[in-house]
C-alpha cells in the first residue's frame, strides 16, 4: 500500500481517526489535531488556507500580521537595527540583540542569523539594504508590510507584540498560506482562540480585485499529524 510507504504506522493510526471526505467544524478539528498528533515532542498546530488568488497578481498577494492572543508557544528571538535612544528602548523591551553598524557586519562577514525576526528604525533602513541579499532570502528582512519598520517611538510597542505572539503570514506562490497558531500542549479553548483571530486577520484584509471564493479550503493540522479538513465558512465564522 503507497501510504504504508510514505508513513509510519503511528502517522497511519492517526489516520484513520480523520474522514476526509468530512469537512469538520472548526472546534472538532482542533479537538482530532490533539488527538492525531503522536509525535514525543510538543508539536505545533497549523492552519493551512488555500486562497482563491492569483499570486502572480502583485495586487492579489496576501502579506499581514496577526495578533494571536495566546501566542505561537515558541520564544521568538528579536533582532533590532537601531541607534541611539532607541537602541536602549529596544534593549529595555527585550530584544535579543540590538546595534547598528556592527550587527550588520556581522550578519554580512559572518553569516550570523540566529535569530527569528528583525525590527528596523525607518532612519536605519537605508543602511540595513546592504544585508537585503543576506537576510531576504531567508524572510529575516524588516519590511513595512510585515510591521518590522517602524518609527522609534513605535519600537517598544512592536518588539512586546512580536514576543508576545504576533506573526507574520503571506501567501505561497501557489496561494497557499500556512500559519503557525500555538502548540498541541495549548487547551482547545486556547487554539480556536488563536484560530479565531487569524481568519479574522485574513478575512479583513481580502483583495478587492477578487471576485470568487476567498478561502478556497482550510486544513488544520500539527507538525507529523494528519491534514484534518475544515469548513470554510464555518472557519470564516468562527466566534470566540
Amino acid at each position: 500500500d503507497e501510504m504504508a510507504k510514505k508513513h509510519g504506522k503511528k502517522y497511519l493510526e492517526a489516520l484513520k481517526k480523520v474522514d476526509q471526505s468530512t469537512l469538520y467544524a472548526p472546534a472538532d478539528a482542533v479537538r482530532l489535531v490533539k488527538e492525531t498528533s503522536y509525535t514525543k515532542f510538543d508539536a505545533s498546530v497549523e492552519v493551512h488556507l488555500r486562497l482563491g488568488i492569483d499570486p502572480r497578481q502583485a495586487d492579489q498577494n496576501i502579506r499581514s500580521t496577526v495578533a494571536l492572543p495566546h501566542g505561537t508557544g515558541k520564544s521568538v528571538r528579536v533582532l533590532v537595527f537601531a541607534q541611539g535612544d532607541a537602541a536602549q528602548a529596544a534593549r529595555d523591551a527585550g530584544a535579543d540583540f540590538v546595534g547598528a553598524d556592527e550587527l550588520l557586519t556581522q550578519i554580512d562577514r559572518e553569516n550570523f542569523f540566529d535569530f527569528d525576526i528583525a525590527i528596523a528604525t525607518t532612519d536605519m533602513m537605508a543602511k540595513v539594504g546592504r544585508v537585503a541579499r543576506k537576510l531576504g532570502p531567508r524572510g529575516l528582512m524588516p519590511n513595512p508590510k510585515s510591521g518590522t519598520v517602524v518609527a522609534a517611538e513605535d519600537l517598544t510597542r512592536t518588539i512586546k507584540e512580536v514576543r508576545g505572539g504576533r506573526v507574520e503570514f503571506r501567501n505561497d506562490k501557489t496561494g497557499l498560506l500556512h500559519v503557525g497558531v500555538g502548540k498541541v500542549s495549548f487547551s482547545e479553548q486556547q487554539i480556536n482562540e488563536n484560530i479565531a483571530a487569524l481568519m479574522e486577520a485574513v478575512k479583513s484584509i481580502k483583495p478587492s480585485s477578487i471576485k470568487g471564493t476567498f478561502v478556497r479550503s482550510v486544513t488544520f493540522t500539527s507538525t507529523m499529524g494528519p491534514g484534518i479538513p475544515v469548513d470554510p465558512s464555518a472557519a470564516q465564522n468562527m466566534s470566540v
